[in-house]
């Protein structure tokens, strides 16, 4: 029988060429303008998913390389 992707975890992660995962930092949709410059800026760039939730994202998305 076939595996199913989990779709809502497709669509937060993504899986790159080297099996890297990578998903966009939370709390970026409001109460914004209270957080100094540095957070926000920081808010904008992608982080690196840890080692720990790259193992349970495998059984989520089982037809993506993760590594």
């Amino acid at each position: 029988m076939k595996l199913k992707t989990h779709k809502a975890m497709s669509k937060r992660f993504a899986v790159k060429t080297s099996g890297k995962v990578k998903k966009r930092k939370a709390g970026q949709d409001h109460f914004n303008s209270r957080e100094n410059g540095k957070t926000k800026r920081n808010k904008r760039r992608d982080v690196t998913v840890s080692k720990t939730v790259r193992r349970g994202l495998q059984t989520l998305m089982p037809y993506h390389k993760v590594k």
